[in-house]
């Protein structure tokens, strides 16, 4: 199938952004953004292939005429927290508009407008079962997703995601510039960090590929670690390394409980309860995607150095979203 024209839903964030990029150097396509803030995606207009379009995508009439529009649909839509679960509900509502609910509406308006081809972000662990709301309403994405026998789906489930300008291994990084001690929540908690350079290319290579047939990609790095050699590898790049206090199960989540009521919210007890899994892969990276993804040492020294007092605010407030 030669992919022309392509919808990126979610595409001026931190992942969307190193992809449209990749999508922007690629001879023959052509790539819309919608985004609700013509302000936030300018920074993707650079490439002459691009264009952003200011948009509500929860507006069905608005979404119908972006996919008319489209060969293929690729959405990276996701949120990290929300208000809390009412009535017994698996997720809380803002996982439900974003993560199933946006799933939904797209399917239907692909299969409604012809459109062939649909490329969803997960999450690694995304289980209806899973211990947080977040991997549940993942989980429910992910069937919303594969809904329509209609529609050629592939599934990506990336453990997190690393690179200039996210909001992990940088969080830390500053911790580490502000605290001589870091105390931590869930110390062992493990992951396999992904370059965002490599989820980007997955997703390049995936559309090269004839057909998808509702396959799920899992995506990470070379390397498994756990959440304290993370926070330490952090400090150790950006030039202050600290001790790491590995907290009780108790402690970690009134941590969290005060973390998510403090500006910026840089945790919540339901990213606590996501780590009750390891974030790891399963098996190999699926040969198809062809990736060889690279190590978290060779990429974060690049982007880690250490920032002035000015800096450190403004990547606290750009966290907050102020």
């Amino acid at each position: 199938m030669a992919v022309k024209k392509i919808l990126v839903i979610g595409g001026s964030g931190f992942i969307g952004t190193r992809l449209i990029e990749l999508l922007g150097s690629t001879t023959g396509y052509r790539i819309m953004v919608p985004t609700r803030r013509y302000e936030r995606a300018k920074h993707l207009l650079v490439s002459p292939v691009v264009s952003v379009v200011q948009a509500n995508i929860h507006d069905d009439a608005v979404l119908a005429r972006l996919v008319a529009e489209a060969d293929v649909v690729i959405n990276l839509v996701g949120i990290l927290q929300s208000r809390p679960a009412r009535g017994g509900a698996p997720y809380g509502p803002d996982f439900e508009r974003q993560h199933v609910l946006l799933p939904r509406r797209i399917v239907a308006a692909c299969v409604q407008q012809g459109v062939p081809r649909y490329l969803h972000m997960s999450a690694l662990c995304a289980d209806a079962q899973g211990p947080s709301m977040y991997l549940r309403s993942k989980a429910a994405g992910e069937q919303e997703a594969l809904a329509s026998p209609a529609l050629d789906v592939a599934i990506f489930r990336p453990s997190v995601v690393f690179g200039e300008g996210d909001n992990f291994i940088n969080m830390f990084a500053g911790l580490n510039r502000l605290f001589p001690v870091i105390p931590l929540g869930s110390p062992d908690a493990r992951f396999q960090p992904v370059y965002v350079g490599d989820v980007a290319q997955a997703f390049v290579n995936a559309l090269a590929l004839p057909r998808l047939g509702g396959k799920v990609f899992e995506l990470g790095g070379p390397k498994q670690y756990s959440l304290r050699e993370l926070v330490r590898l952090s400090g150790w790049y950006s030039g202050h390394p600290r001790p790491v206090i590995g907290l009780p199960d108790a402690a970690g989540w009134l941590q969290a409980f005060a973390l998510e009521h403090l500006p910026g919210k840089l945790m919540s007890r339901d990213n606590v309860a996501s780590m009750k899994v390891d974030n790891v892969l399963h098996g190999p990276i699926a040969p198809e995607l062809q990736l060889t993804p690279r190590a978290l040492e060779d990429v974060i020294p690049g982007y880690l150095l250490p920032r002035s007092p000015q800096q450190q605010f403004d990547f606290f407030r750009s966290t907050a979203r102020r």
